[in-house]
């Protein structure tokens, strides 16, 4: 059977250590992530998101990959916890599942890792890491949403503190989280400059949280809204400076924009594969399909935009792991593997013909789920424009 893994003949910084990580990743998906096909498609159907899943990744630490250990996470730098999410995107089979762990790591636990106070860090951090919490960011608004700081959300002060009003919409991990860090403007007309980012709790009084939003793809990631009605937040639920939320921004989009897409990769590495083994086995006019120059054609196509794609994904993370700006090569893989994701998945179900067509195969389920990609995180249409930007343009 072909295994199109990464090896250390990939790059000569993929070393043996890296590897075997990678390799204990993807047994423990294998292990305890992958239920029958009856089980996913049912879950896929009712929309409804594995929190026993959810726990057996915490306990083996993938809620917390980049966090430094004396805060409660693994201390892995940007490349392993791409490789890692990529080697998780191989072998677990619910793209939901790891669409809310991406969510939870990029949006909760990293904001709270970079800006956090040494006391929102004690409180929030080793739940966040472990599982035993869900956190999320709400941004987006009806009104707002590549938009971001277009939002009409506010924050206005009262006493020692703040009440926050508006409405937040498509917000992943929404009906099930515990920490929601919500952006509000605090200066009214001040642009990025007058957006604060707070800290609130579940349930905390005057905070209504949707039921689960109905979607095409991604189904077992749980989406909602969020309305808020005078909620009454103090100064130390302020996260970052007041005015900064920005910034606290701008890092939770550093780390997405670079590393989400890692499972998608390991997501096209699943379907490739099997794609490869169906027209090894699938026979028509007395040969296998595979021999035909259209499908053939395909099956290249497919491996060629793989192996595209993961060395974007690593070079994206080893530009976050030096230090640099990782804004361009991180809008380049996200716009690249988004895109590339799609066209496998289409590969994907063709080379399959009726049964790819069919719910029990699930190419279409990870058809509808890749299709998100040039969507969330930043349009397609946003990431060409911030790799523009850095052109000059």
């Amino acid at each position: 059977m072909v295994d199109l893994s990464p090896t250390v003949a990939d790059a000569p910084w993929l070393t043996d250590d890296l590897l075997e990580f990678r390799s204990n990743v993807v047994a423990f998906a294998n292990g305890e992530l992958n239920q029958t096909p009856a089980d996913r498609i049912a879950r896929d159907r009712r929309g409804e998101f594995w929190r026993d899943g959810w726990n057996a990744c915490g306990r083996f630490g993938i809620q917390g990959l980049p966090v430094p250990a004396e805060l409660g996470g693994q201390g892995q730098d940007a490349l392993t916890t791409a490789i890692a999410l990529e080697a998780l995107g191989s072998a677990c089979e619910d793209g939901g599942l790891i669409f809310s762990i991406n969510a939870h790591l990029w949006s909760a636990v990293t904001p709270v890792w970079k800006h956090g106070t040494s006391e929102q860090q004690r409180r929030w951090l080793p739940g966040l890491c472990d599982g035993s919490l869900i956190g999320i960011h709400a941004v987006t608004e009806p009104g707002a949403g590549s938009d971001a700081f277009g939002m009409t959300t506010r924050a206005e002060p009262d006493g020692g503190g703040w009440r926050i009003t508006g409405r937040k919409t498509f917000i992943s991990n929404a009906p099930v989280a515990d920490l929601l860090i919500v952006f509000a403007r605090t200066t009214p007309g001040a642009g990025p400059t007058g957006i604060t980012a707070f800290l609130l709790e579940r349930g905390t009084p005057g905070m209504e949280v949707s039921g689960n939003l109905d979607k095409m793809g991604l189904r077992t990631s749980p989406m909602g809204e969020i309305v808020l009605e005078g909620v009454a937040v103090g100064l130390a639920d302020v996260l970052g400076t007041v005015g900064r939320g920005a910034r606290v921004f701008q890092t939770s989009m550093d780390w997405e924009r670079g590393l989400i897409m890692s499972a998608q990769v390991g997501a096209m590495q699943r379907a490739t594969e099997r794609s490869v083994r169906y027209a090894t086995q699938r026979r028509q006019f007395g040969e296998e399909i595979g021999r035909f120059e259209s499908v053939g054609n395909k099956l290249a196509d497919m491996a060629t935009r793989l192996h595209a794609s993961r060395a974007m994904l690593y070079r994206a993370a080893h530009v976050m792991d030096a230090g640099a700006d990782p804004t361009s090569s991180s809008a380049q893989a996200k716009v690249f593997i988004s895109e590339a994701s799609i066209a496998t998945h289409l590969d994907a179900v063709q080379i399959h013909g009726g049964n790819g067509y069919m719910t029990e195969f699930e190419m279409e389920r990870t058809l509808r789920d890749a299709l998100g990609g040039t969507i969330y995180s930043g349009t397609s249409e946003i990431q060409r424009r911030l790799i523009a930007k850095r052109l000059g343009l």
